[in-house]
């Protein structure tokens, strides 16, 4: 474990920078002018991110531009949920698809964060309503996240907003919370009422195969229990920040310079194509 450690922070230092964020949705929120807009853009990209990863950039710039904000320009998305009345929200997206959703879908999910912020005043407020200090993650607050934003938009929209009550492993609001709860060279962590020993890894294919060979895991699904595992592995490493090397592992499957430092040589079952 020791060894493990020491690879994982060396692999984090060398990978875990900006230059090496594209092409990953996180890089909308670094164009935000405030926490208030980040929140917003963040909870867009990470809803919208499945698929291929062309595919997501272009399906997220497409509504910050409707939005007003541009691909990565600034401008105030939060702005534009406030001024906009829920019909107009919806005549603006019409004909918009990702995949699954629907401009109705999406139109949907940004009427119910209008809703929320005028509610609660930010997403952090809804999310922080939702937690207990018991809580040993952020699942029961995040269950209950879903719930809440599910009853502002009138809807389930169980393409953009799974939940764990569900059974899901909530990879896309995962990635979210990463987003908004740790703060780093990479993630820019707005909030400050969620604690980043609480988070849970955001599992893709891509982590779940790399946590399979580091011993992490032992299951055969890429679903919640294994991301609880998963998490809780990490946690023995870093129990302050079990989510810590997220950013810099997935990179191994996005980026070839990011496989130089040798990280692989604790993937003894795994050969370097099926991290691609």
């Amino acid at each position: 474990m020791r060894e493990l450690k020491k690879a994982l922070e060396a692999h984090y230092r060398a990978y875990n920078r900006r230059r090496y964020v594209h092409p990953d949705p996180l890089e909308f929120l670094y164009g935000a002018e405030s926490s208030a807009d980040q929140e917003v853009i963040g909870l867009i990209a990470a809803c919208l991110a499945y698929g291929r990863v062309s595919q997501i950039l272009a399906s997220v710039g497409r509504v910050l531009d409707v939005m007003g904000s541009g691909s990565l320009r600034g401008g105030s998305p939060r702005a534009f949920l406030e001024r906009t009345p829920a019909e107009g929200i919806s005549r603006m997206f019409e004909g918009f698809s990702h995949r699954f959703t629907t401009g109705r879908e999406l139109a949907a999910l940004l009427t119910g964060v209008k809703r929320a912020l005028a509610d609660r005043g930010s997403m952090e407020e809804l999310f922080a309503a939702g937690a207990d200090a018991s809580d040993q993650t952020v699942l029961p607050a995040l269950a209950r996240f879903v719930g809440e934003l599910r009853s502002y938009a009138g809807s389930v929209l169980p393409s953009l907003l799974p939940s764990p009550a569900d059974g899901s492993a909530c990879k896309r609001l995962n990635l979210f919370l990463r987003w908004m709860v740790r703060r780093d060279a990479v993630d820019p962590g707005p909030w400050t009422a969620v604690s980043p020993a609480k988070l849970v890894v955001p599992l893709d294919t891509h982590m779940f195969r790399i946590s399979r060979a580091l011993g992490l895991t032992a299951r055969r699904q890429a679903d919640l229990k294994s991301a609880l595992e998963i998490t809780r592995g990490f946690g023995a490493i870093r129990p302050d920040d079990p989510v810590r090397y997220d950013f810099s592992l997935t990179r191994l499957a996005l980026n070839p310079a990011c496989r130089e430092n040798g990280i692989e040589r604790f993937f003894p079952v795994v050969e370097p194509a099926s991290l691609r």
